[in-house]
């Protein structure tokens, strides 16, 4: 599985729950969220594209930043 980085405007819990319940309802994803940092990590099989545009459904602006290398 590869991980991705993504930068989600996240500013409080709710931000992160919105996140959360957008990537529960696409499932088949193992995320992190860092809130302080505004970035959320997903392991999944989903693309790049379908992960964006999930996330850009909570409202915030989201980007790609990156695949991470699962260590």
């Amino acid at each position: 599985l590869q991980k991705h980085e993504f930068f989600v405007d996240m500013t409080c819990e709710g931000c992160s729950n919105a996140v959360t319940r957008v990537l529960h309802r696409l499932g088949g994803v193992q995320f992190d969220i860092d809130l302080p940092n505004k970035k959320v990590y997903i392991e999944s099989e989903h693309n790049v594209d379908t992960l964006l545009e999930t996330l850009k459904k909570t409202g915030k602006n989201a980007s790609y930043l990156g695949e991470k290398s699962l260590q």
